[in-house]
């Protein structure tokens, strides 16, 4: 698959917009899970992370360059589903939620990114697709660094992908 075939899809929904990614990992689903779930996992392809895993934990993620989340979860289905706010000023009703299904001897990933402005959509679409690009070394214990100019790049392919 290449990089313009793995694109997001960003949607429109009233005055907000949604981000949505799927992907095929070629690694088991309770690896994958580990991934979205357990801190030094995390760590490995998006941010440090803090993690009470149960309905109503937090979900707090630590970026380079100070950026912080901290969220709550809302939805818990092991191995299979995983939802959390993701409160920010400029989308305080964000839910992301990732779903997995076992494809075979790997998964399939889905990412949704919901109620987000449509300044913040595109950098947000563009931040999901570099840091998911991490997510299938991460489930094999593998941390791949987040870079600026990775997401710079990749960031020019979406740039006339947002609904108006």
């Amino acid at each position: 698959m290449t990089t313009r075939d793995a694109l997001g899809i960003v949607t429109r929904s009233g005055d907000t917009y949604e981000v949505t990614f799927e992907r095929r990992i070629g690694k088991p689903i309770a690896k994958v899970w580990a991934a979205v779930t357990v801190p030094e996992r995390i760590a490995d392809w998006l941010a440090e992370a803090e993690v009470d895993l149960r309905v109503g934990g937090h979900y707090r993620l630590r970026f380079p360059g100070g950026y912080g989340m901290d969220g709550v979860i809302t939805a818990l289905q092991p191995p299979q589903l995983l939802e959390y706010t993701w409160p920010d000023p400029e989308h305080p009703n964000s839910v992301v939620r990732v779903s997995l299904e076992a494809d075979g001897e790997g998964c399939r990933l889905t990412l949704v990114q919901t109620a987000l402005s449509r300044k913040v959509a595109r950098g947000v679409v563009g931040g999901w697709h570099t840091h998911l690009e991490g997510l299938p070394g991460a489930a094999g214990g593998v941390r791949t660094a987040w870079t600026q100019v990775r997401e710079d790049e990749l960031l020019e392919l979406y740039k006339d992908r947002l609904p108006v």
